[in-house]
């Protein structure tokens, strides 16, 4: 015979059912949590925030679905004349402000500071650079 029949008469079988219903959506919950932490962990947070100042190389508007405008600074730790950088490093950037992007567009091959967040991980929708860059200045 069937266990259940037995439990079914009694109701413990519907009290045992109302638990494990409780118990599931707190765990449910809980995923539901810590899965909306880690997304918002991964792509939200802010890991670190600064200032870089470089030769502003390249800025462009590009991707397949989502268009986002990205950019590239040559950062220079020695600099023999105004326009050339020597001993240099590339910093990739992607813009979030749309009013910066006109400003941006304008200062290619000019010496610039920006400043950037840095998250954990680029989004797909966000860009290709993990540092956001939220205004720029014209290095004097």
């Amino acid at each position: 015979m069937n266990p259940m029949f037995f439990l079914a008469g009694s109701g413990i079988a519907n009290s045992v059912a109302g638990k494990f219903k409780s118990v599931f959506k707190w765990i449910l919950l809980l995923v539901i949590i810590l899965i909306g932490s880690m997304f918002y962990w991964k792509y939200y947070f802010t890991y670190s925030e600064g200032y870089r100042a470089g030769l502003l190389q390249k800025f462009s508007k590009k991707g397949s679905f989502f268009k986002t405008y990205e950019g590239e600074l040559i950062l220079s730790s020695v600099s023999s004349t105004r326009d050339v950088a020597l001993a240099s490093d590339k910093f990739y950037f992607t813009l979030t402000n749309k009013k910066i992007v006109r400003e941006l567009d304008t200062l290619q091959g000019d010496m610039v500071i920006v400043h950037y967040k840095q998250k954990n991980s680029s989004a797909f929708w966000r860009g290709d650079s993990e540092y956001l860059v939220d205004s720029v200045k014209v290095k004097r």
